[in-house]
């Protein structure tokens, strides 16, 4: 079964650049799967090679607001793929794998990543009408199969007015080794609060922002005992809009450097920078819970990844894992001020014993259905049924 994926090579993909190369990683386990990935060229592909463990990259330069990459089509031609999964739509890796699979019937499975969610729709929206008008829509019509990460996306995607086969699976984590539990902070030093993920409006920063400084006006447990983190790459120049209202909110902030994740003890929030590999690691070991108050995900690897530490959450029903709620590994929350400030008070009013609790609940979860090795039997299973048109994996549902 020769396989290509076509996906971000590197960490300016966001989340799914860690949740493709991950799952390629466990489908290169498999001796029946001959699996190559081709992305766009950026500044960081190069130094984000590692990450991809042996999976066979190629790159392409790609030109234009839609990405255009004439040396896609040619890359295509010379692998000769049995299936081609594509992850992301709107740009011109969309219109190429559509030319491909109209040259050669091959089979081709789309994963739109919550690019088809109402929120999502509505950003950039009439971009998005003249590309679906252009080539998006007939490529997600002729596909052969949609992957969904969580029952609202396939909500979406059959809002959208699409009626493809859909395969419902989530992203997954890599399970790290726990240490054990951090000991109550002794007095002076506060609990740690930690936003991660990209700087960008539809992860409710603007909104977190207001909801802390409201904690710090009613003098609240949070703003006593916790301290907020803020961590993640800058998409968009949103960071000097983030420190300028903070600072308008009266609210001490400092930036911090990736080897420290302790603010000063002035500071009401800490903008530590981007965080990948061992940095990212030991800044999950060493805070106390998470926050993503966010407007609009897929699945949002973040959530899986402070689950995987043992961390409790605050987050949204936007976050798209109700699972969380039911077995209060987090706190739900509305993707406003207010609802935020109330979550985070919550939080805050929780014993250590109770925040393990949640933790421990967050990390069963992550063990019992988010590990690659279960998410990529399923997708082997998806390639196998687009190719053979045999008995449909569980996953898979019909319109």
């Amino acid at each position: 079964m020769k396989i290509v994926t076509l996906c971000g090579l590197s960490r300016g993909a966001g989340g799914i650049f860690y949740a493709v190369s991950s799952l390629c990683k466990e489908m290169k386990c498999d001796n029946g799967i001959d699996l190559q990935v081709f992305g766009r060229n950026d500044p960081y592909v190069e130094s984000d090679r590692a990450v991809w463990g042996g999976v066979e990259t190629s790159r392409f330069n790609a030109y234009g607001p839609l990405q255009n990459a004439p040396k896609l089509r040619c890359m295509l031609g010379a692998a000769a793929p049995d299936l081609t999964h594509m992850h992301g739509i709107w740009l011109d890796d969309q219109r190429a794998t559509l030319q491909w699979q109209t040259k050669t019937g091959h089979p081709v499975v789309i994963s739109p990543h919550g690019m088809l969610d109402p929120w999502a729709l509505k950003n950039s929206a009439w971009k998005k009408k003249l590309v679906g008008a252009l080539f998006a829509n007939e490529s997600l019509r002729r596909a052969n199969c949609i992957h969904a990460l969580c029952r609202s996306e396939i909500e979406s995607i059959r809002a959208y007015g699409l009626t493809n086969p859909i395969a419902l699976i989530p992203n997954g984590v890599e399970l790290p080794a726990l240490t054990s539990a951090p000991s109550p902070p002794t007095s002076g030093v506060k609990r740690k609060l930690l936003f991660l993920g990209r700087i960008h409006p539809k992860k409710g920063l603007e909104e977190l922002l207001h909801a802390w400084a409201q904690t710090q006006c009613l003098k609240s447990k949070a703003s006593s005992e916790w301290e907020l983190l803020i961590a993640g790459w800058d998409d968009g120049n949103h960071l000097a809009g983030l420190k300028k209202l903070a600072s308008q909110l009266d609210l001490s902030w400092s930036d911090d450097t990736p080897s420290s994740v302790l603010c000063p003890p002035s500071s009401d929030i800490c903008f530590v920078g981007p965080q990948f590999g061992s940095e990212k690691e030991n800044l999950l070991r060493s805070v106390d819970a998470f926050v993503l108050p966010s407007f609009s995900e897929g699945l949002p690897m973040s959530v899986l990844e402070a689950w995987s530490y043992g961390l409790p959450v605050v987050m949204t029903d936007f976050c798209n894992l109700p699972e969380g709620f039911v077995a209060d590994a987090a706190i739900r929350v509305e993707p406003n001020r207010n609802s935020i400030a109330q979550g985070v008070g919550k939080l805050a009013a929780r014993s250590d014993a109770e925040l393990k609790a949640m933790g421990a609940q967050g990390r069963k979860l992550i063990e019992e259905k988010f590990t690659w090795p279960r998410i990529s039997g399923e997708m082997k299973q998806v390639y196998e049924w687009c190719l053979t048109g045999e008995a449909p994996p569980d996953c898979m549902e019909f319109y």
